[in-house]
C-alpha cells in the first residue's frame, strides 16, 4: 500500500479557512508561535475570524493588527519580556474586537472538554475572580453557575471550545502528520478539540523513524489533516530545542505596533510586501540570521 502523504504548500493549508471561521493556533506569548501562518492568513485577506488561546501571543497580535480578527477568546497574554500586545490591547480599548477574556487554566479546561467531545466541563477555579464577576455581568452564555449532582457543591459548567481548525508549529512531523512537540506542549488538548488540524513543521522526518520516536509523538496522524513544512516557521518567537526569539526583530516589532501606522507599516514590509514566508525570512536576515538563533544541537534540551 502506498504511503500517505499529507503535505501541502502553506498557501492551499491557508485557503481551506473559510472567512468568520474559528481558528486555534499553536504558541504562548513568544514561544513556538504559528506565524508563518498567522503571515498567510494575512496575505491571503482573511475576515471576521475568530482566535482562542490559553495564553495571546504574537501571531493573534499580527492578526488583530492587520484587520482579520472580529473575535479574541484568551486567558490573558503579552510579548513576555518585551512587552504588552500593543495590537489586542489598542482593539480592545477602542472596541473594534469582541473580546471574552478568562483564566489560562479555565481556557484549558474548555479545551480538555472539547477534546473528549464534551459540551461542558465543571470547574471551581473561577469562584472569587474578578473575570467571573465579568463574565456573569454580561450574561455570557459560555458560563453557568451550578452544583455537583452527587455532593451539591456548587461549581460553574463552561462551555467547551471546539474550534474550526487548529495550526500546531512544530519541530518535527512525518508526511502522514505524526507531530513531534518538545518541551512544553499546553497546545496539545487545544489541537485535539478542533475539527480539523494542520501541522506546521521546521523538519520533516522518514516515517521509517516515527516508531522509534512513539513516546515524543503529541498528535497522532489519524487526527491531521494537512501537513506543511516550513523551516523557522515560528520565527521571530522561540521553537524549543530549535531555535532562540529574535531579540532584534521582535523589538523591531513593538516598536511599530505601538502606533496604529507603524503597524501598517510593518506589514506592509515584512507581510504583505513579500510572496511569502521564506522572502520574509530572507528579509529579516536569511541563513546568516537564522544561524545565530539556532539551537546548540550538542545541549541537551
Amino acid at each position: 500500500m502506498s504511503e500517505v502523504n499529507k503535505i501541502k504548500p502553506i498557501s492551499e493549508a491557508v485557503a481551506a479557512v473559510w472567512d468568520g471561521a474559528h481558528v486555534f493556533l499553536s504558541g504562548f506569548t513568544i514561544a513556538r508561535n504559528a506565524i508563518a501562518i498567522a503571515h498567510e492568513l494575512i496575505r491571503q485577506n482573511k475576515k471576521d475570524l475568530t482566535f482562542s488561546q490559553c495564553i495571546g501571543a504574537m501571531d493573534v497580535d499580527l492578526l488583530v493588527g492587520a484587520g482579520a480578527v472580529k473575535r479574541y477568546i484568551y486567558g490573558g497574554g503579552s510579548l513576555d519580556r518585551f512587552g504588552p500586545l500593543c495590537n489586542i490591547n489598542r482593539a480592545i480599548e477602542e472596541g473594534t474586537i469582541e473580546v471574552d477574556e478568562w483564566s489560562g487554566l479555565s481556557m484549558a479546561m474548555r479545551f480538555l472538554g472539547g477534546s473528549l467531545g464534551l459540551p461542558c466541563i465543571p470547574i471551581q477555579s473561577l469562584f472569587g475572580s474578578d473575570i467571573l464577576k465579568n463574565l456573569l455581568n454580561k450574561k455570557a452564555p459560555e458560563v453557568k453557575v451550578s452544583e455537583c449532582p452527587f455532593t451539591g457543591e456548587k461549581m460553574l459548567l463552561l462551555k467547551t471550545l471546539q474550534p474550526d481548525f487548529a495550526f500546531i508549529h512544530v519541530p518535527k512531523a512525518d508526511c502522514k502528520g505524526n507531530a513531534i512537540i518538545y518541551g512544553p506542549r499546553w497546545d496539545e488538548d487545544a489541537a485535539k478539540a478542533a475539527d480539523n488540524i494542520i501541522i506546521v513543521a521546521d523538519e520533516i522526518i522518514s516515517t521509517e523513524l516515527t516508531p522509534f520516536l512513539v513516546e515524543e509523538v503529541k498528535i497522532p496522524a489519524c487526527r491531521v489533516s494537512m501537513v506543511v513544512h516550513q523551516p523557522f516557521g515560528s520565527h521571530p518567537t522561540s521553537l524549543y530545542g530549535m531555535y532562540d526569539y529574535d531579540y532584534e526583530h521582535i523589538t523591531e516589532y513593538v516598536s511599530h505596533a505601538k502606533k496604529p501606522q507603524g503597524m501598517q507599516d510593518y506589514l506592509n514590509r515584512y507581510v504583505r510586501g513579500v510572496n511569502d514566508f521564506s522572502e520574509y525570512l530572507e528579509l529579516v536576515g536569511g541563513l546568516k540570521k537564522m544561524a545565530s538563533i539556532k539551537a546548540d544541537s550538542l545541549k541537551k534540551y
